[in-house]
Formats: C-alpha cells, sequence, structure tokens
C-alpha cells in the first residue's frame, strides 16, 4: 500500500485542487450577490474529479516513463518512480491508470449530473462530458502512447490549459452557468503556477531526459533559459489576480479585505530569490512542493477575501 501512496505523489495534489477552489468560490461570490444559492454538493463533487485526474496523470507518468526506461537514468534513488524501482511492475500500474480513468469518468458523470443534468441544462451536460474525456485524455498522453506530447516540450502548454483555463473557468461555469472573460486572469494565475512546477520539475530531471530522449521546454530551452522562464512564470499569477480585482471595482468598492492574497508577494519574492542561487538541477527538487503550496495558498486567500462578507 505504502508503494501505491508514494506512486501516487500526495504532494502535487495541493496544486490540483487549487484551481478548482478558485473557481468554485469566484462562482460563489458572483452567485450570492446576485441572490442566488451556491450548492456545495457540485464543489465536493468537482475536488473528487480533480484529485482522481491527478493521480491518473501520476500513476499514467509513472507507467510511461518506466516502460521507456526513463527513470532508470535518474540518479537520485528518491526520483525514480515505482515502475523504474520495480516497486510495482508495468501491469499493475497499467490496470491502475485503467481503474482510476473509469473512476475518473463515473466520478465526472455525478458532477456533471448535480450541475447541469438535474435542472435541464442537457447541452452543457454532453459538452462537460466530452471536456471530462479529453482530461483523462490528457492526463493519459502525457508520457503514454506513440507520440506522447511530454516528450515532445508541449507539457507546458497542457498544463497551462488544463490545471488553468479549464480547471479555474471549468469550475467557475458549473455554478453559474455561463462564461466571463475576466475568470481568465486568475485561471491564467494558476495555469502559470502550474506550469512553474512543471518546469521545475523538468529542470530537475534536465541530464536525466536528455539521455533518454525526453525532449521538455526546460532541456530544449537549456537550464539557464529554463531559469528564467522560471522566474516569469512566478512573477506574474498575482498580477492577474490583482487586474482581476481591480477590473471588478473591488478596490472602489471599499473591500480591500480581497487583497489579501497579495501578502503572497513576500514568499514568492524569496522562493524566485532561491531558485535562481541553484546551480545544480537535482537541488530544485524542494521548490517543487513549495511552489504547488503557494498556489493553493493564493487560491484560499482569494476565496476567502472575495467571501468573507457574503
Amino acid at each position: 500500500m505504502i508503494n501505491w501512496i508514494k506512486a501516487a505523489r500526495l504532494r502535487t495534489l495541493p496544486l490540483s485542487v487549487s484551481g478548482i477552489i478558485l473557481g468554485s468560490f469566484i462562482a460563489r461570490w458572483r452567485v450570492v450577490e446576485a441572490g442566488g444559492d451556491w450548492d456545495w454538493r457540485i464543489f465536493a463533487l468537482a475536488l473528487l474529479v480533480t484529485l482522481l485526474y491527478q493521480i491518473l496523470s501520476n500513476f499514467a507518468n509513472d507507467y510511461g516513463d518506466g516502460i521507456r526506461g526513463t527513470d532508470e537514468l535518474r540518479v537520485n534513488e528518491a526520483e525514480q518512480r515505482a515502475v523504474a524501482s520495480g516497486k510495482i511492475t508495468a501491469n499493475q500500474m497499467r490496470n491502475a491508470v485503467i481503474l482510476f480513468s473509469i473512476l475518473s469518468l463515473a466520478a465526472t458523470i455525478a458532477l456533471l449530473y448535480f450541475a447541469f443534468f438535474k435542472d435541464g441544462f442537457i447541452t452543457e451536460f454532453y459538452t462537460f462530458v466530452g471536456l471530462g474525456i479529453a482530461c483523462i485524455l490528457a492526463a493519459i498522453g502525457y508520457t503514454v502512447g506513440k507520440k506522447p506530447y511530454g516528450y515532445m516540450g508541449l507539457g507546458d502548454i497542457f498544463v497551462f490549459i488544463f490545471f488553468g483555463l479549464v480547471s479555474v473557468c471549468g469550475s467557475y461555469f458549473l455554478f453559474t452557468k455561463e462564461f466571463h472573460w475576466d475568470t481568465l486572469l486568475p485561471a491564467s494565475a494558476i495555469g502559470l503556477l502550474s506550469a512553474a512546477v512543471l518546469n521545475l520539475n523538468n529542470m530537475r530531471d534536465i541530464e536525466s531526459d536528455e539521455l533518454s530522449g525526453k525532449k521538455t521546454l526546460a532541456l530544449r530551452l537549456g537550464f539557464k533559459k529554463a531559469m528564467v522562464y522560471e522566474i516569469i512564470l512566478l512573477q506574474l499569477p498575482l498580477l492577474f489576480v490583482l487586474v482581476f480585482m481591480m477590473m471588478n471595482g473591488l478596490h472602489t468598492q471599499g473591500k480591500y479585505y480581497a487583497f489579501i492574497f497579495f501578502i503572497l508577494m513576500l514568499p514568492l519574492t524569496g522562493l524566485r530569490r532561491k531558485i535562481m542561487q541553484v546551480t545544480t538541477p537535482r537541488e530544485l527538487d524542494p521548490f517543487l512542493k513549495q511552489v504547488g503550496i503557494i498556489a493553493l495558498t493564493m487560491a484560499v486567500l482569494v476565496a476567502f477575501g472575495l467571501n468573507y462578507f457574503n
């Protein structure tokens, strides 16, 4: 059991729920202000769905890298995952990927039933079922298949889209049944932080990825340029959320508590400074968890700030 828990890579889960929290509570802020009701069951199911997607993605990555021999080239034993280390066989991991694909689809349908189907939003129901299937395929396709996109340097784009835009805007739509363009700003903030975690991961593994032929964006850029890219990814999220707050006039309404998220400027500045001081790829590993926690903290602070008096 302990090997499966490690393979699920629990430290990645805070990042995966950040978009759901952010999108759901931006929706709550608008729904409650308009005199509507916010269904906690939709929020709970959305959290369950995204956690299943994340575990599915982690299992699929473990399986894909394991059968390709990518993880075997990692000199740090802690970086080697379950299939590569032999703690879980490739067949067992493949079966786990199939199981979690089924569980993810079932949870998605349950979520969309409460969000759309029972209230007569049939078109939206089937549209989001298709989107859910796309998320499952994206989770698997990162390292599995004849042409996994993670091996072509496209991982950053997919992470930005699915962990950022789809997660935040999709969860927002579940409650409001409408799309607002300004939600792209907080969605992009989460997407950038998600891409920052992936880039750190790929910078850490840049040497082994080069040997295995896994051409990540970090490898294509080179370590120094990937570091510049990382700093940009960490620089923009708070700015995007700030612009979102200003566009909605929260500063003119005297709702300054909504800007509580900006206290993260200090730890983010310190984190960027520490990352810039790193000279050896393996030294980047501790920062993956820290960026994920910052993303989750930002989502929680924005949710609290917008809904404090609602």
